[in-house]
């Protein structure tokens, strides 16, 4: 993952993390609507992501990727 994420304190937005995984913006809502992508919140409309959160969630996907 970036160093930058590992280091932000700003939160990150569907945009963000679409750039930051090379998917499309769609996947970051498909996933969000299925509740199988990285924990996500809303600060009033805005849908935000910690960007620890979404560190975690990749890396629990590569550690089932090595099981």
């Amino acid at each position: 993952m970036r160093s930058w994420v590992q280091h932000s304190h700003q939160n990150l937005t569907p945009l963000d993390v679409a750039k930051l995984l090379g998917v499309p913006i769609e996947t970051v809502y498909q996933w969000r609507r299925k509740r199988t992508g990285p924990r996500g919140f809303r600060v009033d409309r805005h849908l935000r992501y910690d960007p620890n959160d979404v560190r975690a969630w990749v890396e629990s996907l590569m550690d089932g990727a090595a099981a």
